[in-house]
C-alpha cells in the first residue's frame, strides 16, 4: 500500500502560513491548517509521547481523512510532525490506536471506502490495517489485516484500540449490528493475524445504535470500556450533546471475553468532547484526551482556514464507587507564569464584580460560598467584550455540571 503524505505535507506548509488564528488555542493540539477530529494514536514510545489525530490538510472542512502528528516529551508542548497516513488503495484513514511493538511503533486504524455516493453510510466497505515506523516519524502501510466484518451486511466496523496482554495482542472494534451498538473483540500473536473471539459487549436499551470510538483497559482491580454512543436521547441534564462520550466500568470473563457493566455515564458534561482514547504516561498513570468539539455543532473558526483541537491530557483515577475523577496531568503547571489573587472578591448577591484581570491565555481556579447567599445563579463571565452581552458565560447554578453558554459570539474583524 502507498502512503505518499508530500502534498498533504506541502499544502500544510503552505496553509499554515496564511493562517488567521484569532481565537486559536495556545495550550490544545491542533492542526497546523485544515481540519482535526479524532485523537487517535496516543502512546508513550521510546521516550516521546506521540499523538495522531484525524485530519483533512486540505480544507477546514472533514474530508478525505488523514493522520496528523504531534509529538511531546512533556505532554504540555507539542512538536508538529510530517502527516503519517494518507488515503492509498484501502480507502481514506479512519482512526485507530498505535502501540509499541519492540523498538517499532505500529499503527492499527480502518480503511474507509464508500461503494455508493459518498456520504452514503449504507453503502461503504471498512477494514482494518497496519502500519509501521523505525523512527516513529515516517510510517510504511504493511497492508489490511482484517479484511472483513464479523458479519456480511455489517458496514459500520472500525476504530480498532490495541493492547498487550498475557501475551497476547488485543483488539476491540467499534460495531453496528442493526440498530444496536457492539464492541467486537479480537487477538492476535503478531499484529498481523487476527482471530474473531465474539462481541464483547453491546448496548443496553438506549445507549446507542453506533458504538464509536472504543476504548478498553484496566483501572485499579476494574475494568473500563470507553465508547461514543451515536443515536442516545436526552434525559434531563444526561446526554445534551448531539452524540455522546462515556465509560462503563465492570468486570471481563476472560474465558468467554465478555464484559458485564451496570451503567453508562458521560465523562464530560460539557458540549465539546468526542472521542476520547487513553494511553499509559509515565509512572503508571492513565491519561486521557479528546477531540474539542461535536458532529454537526456550529465550527465558527472553519471561515479562518482552521478547525478542531484536542483536550489537554487528563489523568483518570478510579474512586470506591466505581466513579472515574479526572485531574489536568500535573506537567501542565509548568505553564503558570503569574498568579492572580481574587480572594477579596466577596460581595455576595451583586449583580457582577470586575476582576480586572485581562489575557488570553489562563487557568481559573474558582470557589463559591453559597452561605446566605440569595442569587438563583452564579458563576463567572469570559471573554467579556465591549459589545453588550458579548460574553462566555459559565454557569455554576446546577450543581451536576457546569453550562457554557455563549451569549451573542461575535469574532473581533
Amino acid at each position: 500500500m502507498i502512503n505518499d503524505t508530500t502534498k498533504a505535507n506541502q499544502t500544510l506548509a503552505t496553509e499554515s502560513a496564511k493562517l488567521k488564528c484569532h481565537h486559536r488555542p495556545g495550550f490544545h493540539i491542533a492542526a497546523p491548517a485544515g481540519w482535526i477530529n479524532d485523537p487517535n494514536g496516543l502512546c508513550f514510545h521510546n521516550g516521546l509521547y506521540h499523538a495522531f489525530y484525524q485530519h483533512h490538510p486540505y480544507s477546514s472542512d472533514w474530508g478525505p481523512m488523514h493522520w496528523g502528528h504531534v509529538t511531546s516529551k512533556d505532554m504540555v508542548h507539542w512538536e508538529h510532525q510530517p502527516v503519517a497516513l494518507a488515503p492509498g488503495d484501502e480507502g481514506t484513514c479512519f482512526s485507530g490506536s498505535a502501540v509499541t511493538d519492540g523498538d517499532t511503533l505500529a499503527l492499527l486504524y480502518t480503511g474507509h471506502s464508500w461503494l455508493g455516493e459518498e456520504g452514503d453510510d449504507t453503502k461503504m466497505k471498512q477494514i482494518q490495517c497496519l502500519a509501521t515506523s523505525e523512527d516513529g516519524i515516517h510510517f510504511e502501510k504493511q497492508g489490511i489485516v482484517i479484511p472483513d466484518a464479523p458479519k456480511a451486511d455489517m458496514v459500520h466496523f472500525r476504530d480498532p484500540k490495541v493492547w498487550k496482554e498475557d501475551g497476547l495482542w488485543h483488539m476491540v472494534v467499534g460495531m453496528k449490528d442493526g440498530d444496536q451498538g457492539q464492541i467486537g473483540y479480537y487477538q492476535s500473536d503478531d499484529l498481523r493475524h487476527w482471530n474473531y473471539k465474539g462481541v464483547m459487549a453491546e448496548a443496553k436499551e438506549g445507549i446507542g445504535y453506533m458504538w464509536e470510538c472504543p476504548d478498553f483497559f484496566a483501572l485499579d482491580d476494574k475494568r473500563v470500556l470507553i465508547c461514543s454512543p451515536m443515536g442516545m436521547e436526552a434525559d434531563g441534564y444526561n446526554n445534551l450533546n448531539f452524540h455522546q462520550n462515556g465509560y462503563m466500568v465492570g468486570d471481563l470473563d476472560k474465558e468467554l471475553g465478555r464484559f458485564t457493566f451496570d451503567k453508562f455515564v458521560e465523562l464530560d458534561f460539557g458540549h465539546d468532547f468526542y472521542a476520547c482514547q487513553t494511553f499509559d504516561a509515565e509512572g503508571g498513570r492513565k491519561v486521557a484526551m479528546a477531540w474539542m468539539d461535536m458532529w454537526h455543532s456550529e465550527m465558527p473558526t472553519k471561515a479562518r482556514g482552521w478547525c478542531g483541537a484536542l483536550t489537554l491530557p487528563r489523568e483518570l483515577k478510579l474512586d470506591e464507587e466505581g466513579k472515574i475523577w479526572q485531574t489536568p496531568v500535573k506537567e501542565l503547571e509548568d505553564l503558570r507564569v503569574e498568579q492572580f489573587d481574587t480572594s477579596a472578591l466577596r460581595k455576595v448577591d451583586s449583580q457582577m464584580l470586575e476582576t480586572g484581570i485581562c489575557g488570553d491565555l489562563l487557568e481559573v481556579k474558582a470557589r463559591f460560598s453559597l452561605a446566605g447567599a440569595t442569587a438563583e445563579r452564579f458563576g463567572f463571565m469570559l471573554r467579556v467584550g465591549d459589545v453588550p452581552f458579548e460574553r462566555t458565560l459559565v454557569d455554576m447554578t446546577e450543581w451536576r455540571s457546569v453550562h457554557f453558554l455563549i451569549e451573542r459570539y461575535r469574532e473581533k474583524r
